[in-house]
C-alpha cells in the first residue's frame, strides 16, 4: 500500500493493511465475515412480534442470508415512533437464532445496555448516530463481541476509521466495517450511497466491509442495483431489511425488500458474485487474533 495512505490516515494504524496483516476474519458460528464467502445480514428494521420475526429469519435463511438483522432498541428521528420492544425483543431475537440457526446483529444504543445485549446479540451494532459515542464504541469492545461499526450520516472515512482503532485499541480485534449512505446536498434518495469508499476501504484497511443498499436508498426498489453495485465495489457483504408486509412495517417499511424481492436480490448479485477474483487465504496474526479471542 502507497506511503500515502499511511500519511492520510495516520490516525488510525492499525486499521490499516500491513506486511503484519492484509486482511481480517471475523469468525461467527460455522462461518466467517471477510472470507472466502460473501456474508449476507437480513431481518426486519424493527422486532415487532414472534410470528413477524421467525416468518423472516426462516425465509431469508433459506434465501442464503447467514445473520438475522433486527432492531430491539431503535433509534427514531421522532420520539412519537415505535422505539422498540428492548428486552422482549431481545429474548425473541435470541429465539429466532435458536430455531432458524442464524447468527443475530443487534445495535446497541447507550454503554448501560451493553452487557444486556451482548447476551443475546452475536455482533453488537454501532448505529450511525452513535458512530462517535466513544464510550458507547469503547464499552461494546471491552463486552469481547464482534462490532459492527456504522458509518456515521455526515462521517468521513477518516473519522470511520479513527472509531474503528477505538475499537482496537481497547483489545477487541473483530471488526466490520459498514457503509450505509452519507447525508449530501442531493435529496432525492434517504443518503447518498459512497460506493468508493467500500472500494478504497478493501485497498487500505484489512477490516471486513458491509455495505447496506436498504439505507443508502431508502426505497426498496433500489435496493437490488445498490447491492449489485456494492459487490462489484468488492464488498464483503450485504445488510438489508427484509419484512413479510412492508407495507404495514412499523418502521422503515419503505426501503424494506418483502420476501419475493429479498430472493430476487440475491438472485441478482450471483453472477457478480461469480466475476470477482478469489479471496486470499487467511493467515494474518490478526485473523489468529479474532478466532482466539472467540475460541
Amino acid at each position: 500500500m502507497r506511503q500515502s495512505w499511511h500519511d492520510q490516515f495516520v490516525e488510525s494504524p492499525d486499521v490499516l493493511k500491513s506486511d503484519h496483516c492484509q486482511q481480517t476474519v471475523v469468525p461467527m458460528l460455522d462461518f466467517a465475515i471477510g472470507g472466502d464467502d460473501f456474508i449476507t445480514m437480513a431481518g426486519p428494521c424493527s422486532v415487532e412480534t414472534e410470528f413477524q420475526l421467525m416468518a423472516t429469519a426462516n425465509h431469508v435463511r433459506r434465501g442464503g442470508a447467514r445473520i438475522l438483522r433486527g432492531g430491539a432498541f431503535k433509534p427514531r428521528s421522532s420520539p412519537y415512533a415505535f422505539q422498540g420492544h428492548g428486552l422482549d425483543g431481545l429474548k425473541m431475537l435470541a429465539h429466532a437464532r435458536q430455531e432458524s440457526g442464524l447468527a443475530i446483529v443487534t445495535e446497541v444504543m447507550s454503554e448501560e445496555d451493553v452487557p444486556l445485549v451482548a447476551e443475546y446479540a452475536d455482533i453488537l451494532q454501532i448505529g450511525s448516530r452513535n458512530m462517535e459515542n466513544y464510550a458507547l464504541i469503547e464499552a461494546a469492545a471491552r463486552s469481547g463481541r464482534p462490532i459492527l461499526l456504522k458509518r456515521g450520516m455526515v462521517a468521513t472515512i477518516a473519522d470511520l476509521l479513527r472509531s474503528a482503532q477505538l475499537v482496537l485499541d481497547n483489545g477487541n480485534p473483530n471488526v466490520i466495517l459498514c457503509e450505509r449512505g452519507i447525508r449530501t446536498f442531493e435529496t432525492a434518495l434517504r443518503n447518498t450511497f459512497d460506493v468508493a469508499a467500500i472500494a478504497l476501504l478493501k485497498q487500505i484497511s484489512h477490516l471486513p466491509i458491509i455495505a447496506d443498499p436498504s439505507h443508502a436508498a431508502g426505497h426498496s426498489d433500489l435496493v437490488p442495483s445498490l447491492a449489485r453495485i456494492a459487490v462489484a465495489a468488492g464488498a464483503d457483504g450485504l445488510i438489508v431489511e427484509v419484512h413479510p408486509n412492508p407495507e404495514k412495517a412499523w418502521s422503515d417499511g419503505e426501503q424494506s425488500l418483502d420476501f419475493a424481492g429479498f430472493d430476487a436480490m440475491m438472485r441478482s448479485i450471483k453472477p457478480y458474485l461469480a466475476l470477482r477474483e478469489p479471496v486470499l487465504p487467511y493467515r494474518g496474526a490478526t485473523a489468529v487474533r479474532a478466532m482466539e479471542a472467540v475460541g
